[in-house]
């Protein structure tokens, strides 16, 4: 809601006056303007104190995914035909609007970057369960990472009578990225190991490192001797998944699919007494995604932690904060309307070089990139801006044209 705020803070800047005494409106709009545009300063700029997005587009999903990634490239000639044969549906899962693949992949995305772990991890949902949440196999396992009981309950998934935390996307998640991140340094930084061994289990591939005289710095995972061979096929699915992956960023409409509003996923407590149905309409939510996302909730549990889009900030949120900025501002008088984000880029980066460009409602980096025939990147480095940061209408972007 912070970057969304800033939008709003500066339209209240630039427009309020209605409360504002006849001196404060009697003065020039040269000062009123001058004024304005210093009180801007003080707004924060640190993303770090800015409230977090409520949304973002599925471009930065697939952009901090491919970032993260262990091994940047996928060796193509390696992977195994039937593998990526096998998963040839997970870009187009992703593209889907009426699925729940892409946020719920985001979700998993950002617990694995925030944990420091490699986002090849991320793709072990798509392999256990095909990414959705309320997944059963008949032998046991349940949810979104397969988890069997033994395994969630060593590892602190609440399971109790009418409530089955290997359902819940939270629980089950936040205890998957903790045994990985054992794994992942039990086994010396290498994400193959790791996951052989959440396939097989820790100490069946420590002996498999004994048996063929290898250690985590010197081991050779496709060599691995007394392994199940289902255990050496989980590596090579996680190659053909990533190779799928990479393959599909060269598909136009795949990617143009991926260029939309994505709601970004967070963890919340649900009030004790309250059902998940009541909770969702009470915050505008959809009832039947939060339903999708959250099988495990069936009752009134008291604690239980449901998966649902970001809400916005219930602290000093932009309102407040455009309130206490505006308190010291004098208004504009009535007749000086303009374009705030073309004066403010005007003010602010008056003298820069290089050609403009002013977002438009339903644009995207990647889109606008590809409109002018420049990298992604190059055009966010260009414009002083991150790989998640969200575009609004009304920006103004510096741009060279590829020659």
């Amino acid at each position: 809601m912070k970057r969304r705020g800033l939008s709003l803070a500066l339209g209240l800047l630039l427009g309020a006056g209605a409360g504002v005494t006849a001196g404060a409106q009697s003065l020039p709009a040269s000062a009123g303007l001058t004024q304005n545009i210093a009180s801007l300063a003080a707004l924060p700029t640190d993303p770090a104190m800015l409230p977090a997005p409520l949304t973002r587009n599925g471009h930065q999903i697939f952009t901090s995914f491919r970032e993260g990634l262990a091994v940047a490239q996928c060796d193509a000639d390696a992977t195994s035909p039937r593998w990526r044969k096998q998963f040839a549906h997970a870009p187009s899962r992703l593209g889907n609007v009426e699925d729940d693949a892409l946020p719920l992949f985001g979700y998993v995305v950002d617990e694995l970057r925030g944990a420091g772990l490699p986002t090849e991890f991320a793709l072990i949902p798509f392999v256990e369960s095909g990414y959705r949440p309320g997944a059963r196999n008949a032998s046991g396992p349940a949810g979104l990472w397969q988890f069997i009981a033994t395994t969630a309950r060593n590892h602190r998934v609440p399971m109790e009578s009418g409530y089955d935390g290997r359902l819940s996307a939270v629980d089950s998640t936040r205890a998957a990225v903790r045994y990985l991140k054992t794994l992942y340094g039990m086994f010396g930084g290498d994400w193959q190991l790791a996951v052989m061994a959440y396939n097989a289990g820790e100490y069946r591939v420590l002996q498999a490192l004994r048996r063929g005289g290898m250690n985590a710095q010197n081991a050779r995972p496709a060599e691995l001797p007394g392994l199940s061979p289902i255990t050496h096929a989980y590596v090579e699915k996680l190659h053909a998944l990533a190779c799928v992956l990479e393959q599909a960023e060269k598909e136009p409409d795949l990617m143009a699919a991926l260029d939309r509003p994505v709601p970004v996923l967070r963890g919340h407590a649900l009030p004790a007494g309250t059902t998940l149905a009541d909770w969702s309409a009470s915050n505008a939510l959809d009832p039947a995604r939060v339903a999708r996302l959250n099988p495990a909730v069936t009752g009134k549990r008291a604690g239980t932690r449901v998966l649902a889009p970001a809400l916005p900030d219930t602290g000093m949120d932009t309102q407040s904060m455009a309130m206490a900025t505006s308190a010291s501002v004098p208004a504009l008088p009535a007749p000086a309307a303009i374009d705030v984000a073309t004066t403010t880029v005007a003010a602010l980066g008056a003298g820069s070089s290089g050609r403009r460009h002013t977002v438009r409602s339903g644009e995207s980096a990647w889109s606008i990139a590809r409109r002018y025939g420049i990298p992604v990147k190059t055009l966010l480095s260009r414009n002083n801006l991150d790989a998640n940061a969200v575009l609004k209408p009304g920006m103004v972007l510096r741009y060279e044209e590829s020659r």
